[in-house]
């Protein structure tokens, strides 16, 4: 036994079960069950519980030998869904990165545990998972933390399925990975989050490097970096020299700097695909500058804080007092990551093909790219001069000569 007033079964041992009808008590069906202990076989430990009907407890009997046959302690089949979870927390987050880690139990241990953890694991249904939702959303939680609360609960419930005490995983609501998807995929128009032109991209720049500590330029080269090639914050800090191929002035984009457990880490971008990005005009003086600067080691690290550190997004909002700068320019709305907003749609206002467009991004599919698709007033303006264009171009030029007595004759066929 691992705790002394814990009774779990040992994996293996066969379980012994048994009902008893007491017509004096308001639940009447004892369910019972035994084992006799390896170790002492003088000692046969039990577990027992109250039911209304004798189809409960003989259901409840039926989940017990189940999940003991599996390796489940008996203990633990029977508990609630908090102190299952924790038992179980390791094996459920197999898989995940370690970065993910304390969202993850950030949303079980402030919403989920405090919500529906008293609750035993099989008696969970997807109504409750559905009332507990719609409270995560009454109180306010964000998309990014109703989604950290769903995932782990799931992670949870499908270790159950794993362990036999449910067979079906009702915290996988319906609907909800839609919801997800939307928040992930920017299903929203990015073209409201674009900056106007290069020029506002320059003041924003200026801005946040006058109101940083000792006015670091690094920061105003970071910015307009991020606004010049829709690259993440992330991937930004993760550029090296070896990266960028001044000859062709072609940015191979292969890290991010990412949070994790112990600090900042650099590994492999979104979807761990690799892909090429033009450096435009516009940056390629910086570019050569801070090339030249590293003297040509190829790890060297291009754009870093003013003490040679790496940078995230909150590292620039914080140095560079964003949120006051944004409002004092009239850009209340904008995110560090709207910068990606911005280079992706000036791309597509550029006439950038759409699966050119894709590979740049990093996307995973069309349908996502092509919500940066959406024309501008100036790009529609466009069209209808290029089809002015091509209509003088054509005019007076010959074309398929019918007689008249053809198309009589195809008119009667018709």
């Amino acid at each position: 036994m691992t705790e002394p007033d814990r009774i779990d079964a040992p994996i293996g041992v066969k379980i012994s079960t048994d009902i008893e009808y007491r017509p004096d008590r308001a639940t009447p069906y004892r369910a019972r069950v035994r084992w006799v202990d390896p170790t002492d076989k003088s000692k046969r430990p039990s577990r027992s519980t109250m039911f209304l009907t004798e189809e409960e407890a003989q259901g409840w009997l039926d989940k017990i030998v189940k999940a003991a046959s599996r390796g489940v302690g008996v203990e633990l089949a029977t508990s609630d869904l908090g102190t299952y979870g924790d038992s179980v927390m390791d094996l459920a987050m197999r898989g995940l990165e370690l970065k993910t880690h304390a969202p993850y139990m950030a949303g079980w241990h402030l919403r989920v545990k405090p919500t529906v953890g008293h609750l035993q694991v099989a008696g969970i249904t997807a109504g409750i998972a559905d009332r507990a939702l719609n409270s995560w959303i009454a109180d306010g939680a964000s998309i990014s933390t109703l989604k950290n609360t769903i995932a782990v609960w799931v992670r949870v419930m499908e270790q159950a399925i794993r362990d036999g005490i449910i067979e079906l995983n009702p915290a996988r609501l319906h609907g909800w990975q839609k919801l997800i998807k939307t928040a992930e995929d920017e299903e929203f128009d990015p073209r409201g989050l674009a900056l106007r032109d290069w020029d506002v991209l320059d003041r924003l720049a200026d801005g946040l490097v006058a109101a940083s500590f000792n006015q670091y330029d690094g920061w105003g080269d970071i910015v307009r970096f991020a606004g010049g090639t829709g690259a993440r914050i992330g991937e930004v800090s993760g550029v090296r020299a070896g990266d960028i191929d001044t000859d062709n002035w072609i940015w191979r984009v292969c890290r991010q700097t990412t949070t994790a457990p112990g600090g900042l880490i650099d590994k492999g971008t979104k979807g761990k695909r690799s892909r090429l990005v033009p450096i435009i005009p516009e940056l390629r003086p910086n570019i050569a500058w801070r090339v030249s600067r590293v003297g040509g080691q190829p790890d060297a690290r291009l754009f870093t804080g003013p003490r040679g550190g790496r940078v995230t997004t909150a590292i620039l909002r914080d140095a560079t007092h964003w949120d006051d700068v944004v409002v004092s320019l009239g850009y209340e709305y904008l995110r560090r990551h709207d910068l990606r907003h911005t280079a992706l749609t000036w791309f597509a206002d550029a006439g950038v093909p759409p699966h050119v467009l894709m590979r740049i991004a990093g996307h995973g599919q069309l349908t996502t790219t092509q919500r940066y698709l959406h024309p501008d007033l100036r790009s529609i303006k466009r069209a209808g001069d290029q089809l002015t264009s091509y209509i003088n171009a054509t005019r007076g030029l010959p074309g398929p000569k019918v007689e008249v007595e053809q198309i009589r004759q195809l008119a009667l066929v018709s």
